[in-house]
């Protein structure tokens, strides 16, 4: 640019970029080199995205006004639901947030997720007392690194407040079921603290047990004959509402991928707590939010806030296939965010204020409408996680789409399907789709029995569900191999977050990976199948 400001000339000469472009600078910063070869103020930190397309974390520069504009989104987010529902102020917030343990590069630079360095920031710490952001959990249990002792306490405090609790939620979808099932697991431990007003010996954490105290400061037994009788009533479905008597709305991330997990929520919720998404942020970048949040979470858009970063956008003329993530893009291709059509798919684009220049984040977005002159965008999928044979090319989207023709399947004969990932086994000849599925049944008392055909007519329906060219490589080419769902024990998935989380990944941030391609995570989750389903027969597909 050589020192100029033209935008013009950033458009012409700044070229678009993924990670790989810019990995070797941000490898040097962290090795010790001045942070002036990437950017004009000092970088600080390093965030570790969650990495879930590829699954291996990226480290994205963060300088010390990172944290203003954070803060700065978050303090919308209470205005904007206050516009929608009434008495905000006159309770607590049950989030489950979680702090990762952070490494330092050999330059002494902390490495940490975008949220922990929130949680540990004094923005965070340090923050005035506000009704509307009081929250059950002590920041002495959202900080400590041991994320079973964390959530443990997180849940005790919730439910010793349950009458003041007037929302509850997560970051991620994921990470707020997974807090249940820790709740079915351990719930007669929680009533027994309670009901004795002594915290478990299993909690080892100095400051949890510190800050636990005003918690169980006397024996409680009569709640804890409540929390009992709730917990021990046989079906889970609705145990939200009833745990939590006031709750106005669940929050958490609901789009893309999370979508999968609206239907779990809706049955712990029982049907009548509104579910909630507030925002759109990653590691790289805080976007915008959610000016009607009471919405359908099928029907989100967000508001991108134009201080947040320079928005541009690659244009996908052809629905989501036009570009691979990994192909050149010429420089003249994108438009701003001024230009964006109403109905049209783009490629986010980013340049930050902390280093990163015309960046491709790899989210597919889609223009739904305006707030004023402002475009509204709703999340679509990831562009880079790829499923493929031969020629075909299964994405993210392609596939949640197609899983969701088959849950509906599931859910006539009483069957939830709480999480899934999936890779291509090329052992075979051909190679073929293999899914990976954890279900659970509505009905505790007496499930509905699961039987071979109803798995098998799972792995037809996805199949007619995926696009032209798989169906034609499948029944025609032959190239593909029939689909194959294998089904897991229940707690497999809980265990992968587990070992994902003790290779450095955020429980936070954490996202299951949709696709998988070998290693540790594939090696557990085989270890974990209990049955084998394939399609029994061709996809429709006419030449």
């Amino acid at each position: 640019m050589n020192g100029s400001r033209n935008i013009s000339a950033f458009k012409r000469l700044v070229p678009v970029v993924t990670y790989d472009k810019v990995q070797q600078y941000i490898l040097r910063i962290a090795t010790g080199e001045d942070s002036s070869i990437l950017c004009g103020e000092q970088i600080v930190e390093l965030l570790r995205s969650s990495g879930t397309s590829q699954g291996e974390p990226r480290l994205m520069p963060s300088i010390l006004k990172d944290l203003d504009r954070r803060t700065y989104l978050y303090s919308l987010i209470m205005p904007i639901m206050s516009k929608y529902i009434s008495g905000l102020d006159k309770g607590k917030a049950m989030y489950l947030l979680f702090a990762k343990a952070e490494t330092l590069t050999n330059s002494g630079m902390p490495v940490r997720s975008v949220l922990t360095s929130y949680y540990k920031s004094p923005h965070f710490l340090h923050r005035k007392h506000d009704l509307y952001n009081n929250y059950t959990s002590p920041d002495e249990v959202i900080l400590c690194p041991d994320s079973q002792q964390s959530m443990y306490c997180q849940l005790l405090c919730g439910l010793v407040e349950r009458q003041h609790v007037l929302r509850i939620g997560a970051v991620f979808a994921s990470a707020f079921l997974r807090s249940i099932s820790f709740l079915e697991h351990h719930w007669c431990d929680l009533v027994n603290d309670i009901r004795i007003g002594q915290l478990n010996p299993s909690i080892t954490s100095p400051a949890c047990r510190l800050a636990m105290l005003d918690f169980l400061a006397s024996p409680n037994p009569e709640l804890a004959d409540q929390v009992e009788a709730i917990c021990s009533c046989g079906s889970w479905k609705g145990i939200l509402g009833r745990l939590w008597p006031n709750v106005k709305y669940i929050e958490a991330v609901l789009t893309g991928t999370m979508a999968q997990y609206i239907p779990m929520l809706e049955f712990y919720g029982g049907g009548g707590i509104p579910l909630v998404c507030t925002m759109y942020a990653s590691s790289e970048s805080y976007f915008g939010v959610n000016l009607r949040p009471l919405c359908s979470p099928a029907d989100v858009s967000y508001t991108i806030l134009p201080n947040m970063a320079y928005f541009e956008f690659i244009p996908l003329e052809d629905g989501l296939r036009l570009t691979d993530h990994e192909e050149m893009v010429e420089n003249d291709r994108l438009v701003g965010l001024v230009d964006v059509k109403v109905g049209c798919y783009y490629e986010l684009v980013v340049t930050t204020f902390s280093g990163l220049y015309r960046y491709r984040v790899g989210d597919v977005l889609q223009v739904t409408g305006f707030y004023n002159q402002a475009p509204q965008f709703k999340f679509i999928c990831r562009r880079n996680v790829i499923l493929s044979i031969d020629t075909d090319k299964t994405n993210e989207e392609d596939l949640h789409n197609s899983i969701t023709a088959a849950k509906k399947i599931l859910e006539n004969r009483n069957y939830l399907l709480l999480e899934y990932t999936s890779y291509t086994d090329t052992s075979t000849v051909p190679g073929h789709y293999v899914l990976f599925w954890e279900i659970k049944s509505t009905h505790d008392e007496s499930p509905t029995p699961l039987d071979c055909q109803l798995l098998e007519s799972c792995c037809a329906a996805i199949e007619e569900s995926l696009d032209y060219v798989y169906r034609r490589c499948r029944a025609h080419e032959k190239s593909i191999g029939p689909l194959e769902i294998r089904l897991v024990e229940a707690g497999a998935f809980d265990a992968l977050m587990d070992l994902l989380v003790s290779h450095g990944s955020s429980i936070n941030q954490y996202k299951t990976l949709r696709c998988i391609e070998s290693g540790l995570a594939l090696k557990l989750l085989n270890s974990k199948v209990i049955a084998c389903f394939f399609s029994p027969r061709d996809p429709e597909c006419s030449l």
